[in-house]
């Protein structure tokens, strides 16, 4: 699963998320806490990619502390009616299936919200520099009435859905090591073909080959981060602090790599006809979303001194 999200993120970082979201945050919910009911009307569908999933969780006042969410779900008699907005969700407007997470009487729970629900409408983002190739979409939910068997009946808490950001962020840190080996590969090949100051490659000067290595280097480490972090998923041992470690220092990586081969290029570097500004872009959001670098500082910090520093706490519940 690595493997694929890295070789797909050395295409497009937007590509990359869409299958995130339609195997990490749409279908792991539905496996692991939907009905059987549930996961035999959605999982081979989304598997053969016939039905296109979302996942419902970040608001447009509550990113990095989704335990702020205002979304409401009231039980009227054997509906559940749903009131509130999502923001920045991939796949919202082409979605056939949005993963819905919402505040009710008894905690947050996960539910099931078909498109052409009435009461559910998409509004798409527009105006992005980054990740264009994905659809990113406002939901809204308006008295949306949706039935009993909506709710994922396992889900218990913010928990849930904090799990399943924990099984895209180590995509995510497989993903961004192809974008940053793209970047790499083009800036090598770029300046081993450049000749400038007398006939000479770029690659032959010093300065050149110290951001080459400097990349090479770092993209080396971050495959060895991401293959032990799959080590450990593999025996059931991998935590949320090891996931946030992947992901922050690898796409952090990726960022920089990105950067150095823009300077590289010099004024290709801004032009499609090379990857390598798409990329950039691209990693300016992978850098933000699924958890800020910053926030998964706090997460390692967490560990690393058993001190929580969150100013509030994060609702975990």
């Amino acid at each position: 699963y690595g493997l694929i999200n890295r070789e797909l993120e050395r295409g497009d970082s937007g590509l990359r998320s869409f299958v995130s979201v339609q195997t990490s945050l749409v279908m792991y919910p539905i496996l692991n806490w939907g009905s059987r009911e549930q996961q035999e009307r959605w999982i081979p569908s989304l598997g053969r990619g016939d039905a296109i999933g979302c996942f419902g969780l970040t608001e447009p006042d509550f990113g990095s502390n989704p335990g702020g969410m205002r979304t409401r779900a009231l039980r009227d008699g054997d509906d559940w009616v749903l009131n509130g907005e999502k923001a920045w969700i991939t796949n919202g407007a082409i979605a056939d299936i949005a993963v819905v997470w919402a505040r009710t009487d008894e905690g947050v729970r996960g539910f099931l919200v078909e498109a052409g629900t009435p009461g559910f409408t998409t509004v798409e983002h527009k105006g992005k520099y980054s990740l264009r190739v994905s659809v990113t979409s406002q939901l809204v939910f308006e008295d949306c009435r949706i039935p009993a068997d909506a709710m994922l009946p396992e889900t218990t808490g913010l928990k849930n859905a904090l799990q399943c950001l924990n099984q895209a962020r180590y995509g995510i840190a497989w993903g961004a090591l192809g974008a940053a080996m793209e970047c790499y590969t083009t800036a090598l090949e770029y300046t081993k073909s450049r000749v400038q100051f007398g006939g000479r490659p770029l690659a032959s000067h010093q300065l050149v080959q110290e951001k080459l290595v400097w990349m090479v280097s770092e993209i080396t480490k971050g495959q060895l981060l991401a293959h032990q972090a799959a080590r450990l998923k593999d025996q059931g041992k991998l935590r949320h602090y090891h996931v946030s470690l992947a992901k922050r220092n690898n796409v952090w990586l990726a960022r920089e790599c990105a950067r150095l081969a823009r300077e590289m290029l010099g004024a290709n570097g801004i032009v499609d006809d090379y990857p390598v500004i798409r990329h950039m872009l691209n990693l300016e959001s992978v850098y933000t979303y699924e958890g800020t670098h910053d926030i998964h500082g706090l997460v390692i910090g967490e560990r690393i001194t058993g001190i929580p520093s969150y100013n509030p706490p994060i609702e975990s519940t």
